[in-house]
């Protein structure tokens, strides 16, 4: 066994790759990239039924778009692909054999069955969970080869582990009741036993296993619905572990330096959307104004506007009005649609609940506005307030009516610096749309 930290992640290519299984590939990943080691991809596509390339396809996908890069790996095209255990099938047969010949495996037709020992205690100690004891008497023989020629989980993973020199096994909880049956196989080939590192499960904010009802649960719906993939790193990687102070939001590489598997917690981690939301919200504002605009121009067109008819540092002057709104980039896109276009407003906001003692004083009001000689955010407030003061009614009589007539939304960032940017003929434009001039 080397004395370099090796790591793996070895998904079942029947699924996408969902929240539990790109949790497990980070902590693997941090634990290679903070010990300078190695992290492994290995694809577990021996369930000839279920597995597709379409799931390996996504899987990869996932991985690339939380930049979770592997190290080695078959040469695909001057990169490295994923091993995959479909391929390496000669391999699980000639050590299988030899369990036969040693007399500790025996054949049933095709299969290859391990004869278990009886009456020894299997003991490991795991990093998270300490010491996991199990009598082999309550196990039973162990299947190494079906009768179709391929290995079954608890065998090809042993196989695999020893000759990819893995040197750390880090996985789900629930795979500790296999550790066991694997360490046997270990021992009867004289191999080396790798640490083993269990991580608790996640769980929905009911405490019940993560489903669809908690929200998505594939890592790519994540991209889809406009998180950030640096969010979805730091918010993954504080599920069932912290960096011993209060820190809450950190860049990948603060991540690396803090890792250590020993503050990984037993107790089960909880998916909060929200708690997402939040650190999702913190990475876009670090973010330049630019890049933020570049990753919010898919969401624009999605809900049918045109960026591309704008330079990137006007949308990115649209995005910087906002202040920090928006938890995602589909809702920078959606908080900002009227920016790029008056139809979002139109179908928002029709001005019907105006009425006519009530209108007579906006179009006063908005004819005194346009007619200012000064067109700053500033300088419109100062106007607005004494027009106010002089006429005895509330600002916010005539900045409400404004705000929908401009932005069709009862929320938007300040009114006199929307009306600023989207410029005095189309302020005036959106006012007459509504006979409010």
């Amino acid at each position: 066994m080397t004395s370099t930290t090796r790591v793996r992640f070895a998904p079942s290519p029947t699924g996408a790759l969902h929240i539990g299984g790109a949790h497990t590939a980070l902590f693997n990943w941090l634990w290679a990239r903070r010990n300078g080691g190695s992290f492994v991809l290995r694809i577990e596509d021996t369930d000839l039924v279920r597995s597709t390339a379409e799931f390996e396809r996504t899987i990869l996908q996932g991985l690339r778009w939380l930049g979770l890069d592997w190290d080695e790996g078959p040469d695909v095209g001057g990169d490295h692909g994923p091993y995959r255990q479909s391929e390496r099938r000669d391999i699980y047969l000639e050590h299988a054999m030899k369990l036969v010949s040693s007399g500790q495996a025996y054949r049933e037709g095709e299969a290859v069955i391990f004869s278990v020992p009886q009456g020894k205690m299997v003991a490991f100690d795991d990093v998270v969970y300490g010491r996991i004891e199990m009598a082999s008497d309550t196990l039973k023989d162990i299947v190494l080869i079906k009768s179709d020629g391929f290995p079954t989980y608890n065998y090809a993973v042993v196989v695999d582990d020893h000759t990819m020199e893995i040197s750390h096994v880090v996985r789900g909880e629930d795979h500790i009741s296999n550790t066991p049956k694997q360490i046997l196989l270990y021992e009867a080939l004289g191999w080396e036993v790798p640490t083993f590192a269990h991580l608790p499960m996640i769980l929905g904010k009911d405490k019940k296993k993560l489903s669809k009802r908690h929200g998505a649960t594939s890592v790519y719906e994540y991209r889809d619905m406009g998180y950030h993939p640096d969010a979805l790193f730091n918010y993954f990687a504080l599920l069932g572990w912290n960096p011993g102070d209060e820190r809450e939001i950190f860049t990948r590489e603060e991540a690396v330096e803090m890792f250590d598997l020993a503050r990984v917690t037993r107790k089960a981690a909880v998916f909060d959307i929200d708690k997402l939301n939040f650190v999702n919200q913190a990475h876009i504002a670090r973010m330049s104004p630019l890049e933020r605009a570049r990753q919010t121009v898919p969401f624009w067109k999605e809900v049918g506007l045109d960026p591309d008819s704008r330079t990137e540092e006007w949308l990115a002057e649209v995005l910087n009005l906002l202040e920090g709104r928006g938890q995602t980039f589909r809702e920078l896109a959606e908080y900002t649609d009227y920016f790029l276009s008056f139809e979002p407003v139109k179908k928002r906001y029709s001005a019907d609940d105006i009425d006519e003692e009530h209108r007579k004083t906006l179009k006063s009001f908005f004819s005194t506005m346009l007619s200012l000689s000064s067109w700053e955010p500033e300088e419109l407030e100062v106007m607005a307030k004494g027009w106010c003061d002089e006429k005895g009614i509330r600002l916010k009589d005539v900045a409400m009516p404004l705000r929908w007539a401009l932005t069709g939304r009862k929320v938007s960032p300040g009114i006199f610096h929307v009306a600023v940017f989207l410029g005095r003929d189309e302020v005036r434009s959106r006012l007459s749309h509504y006979g409010l001039v």
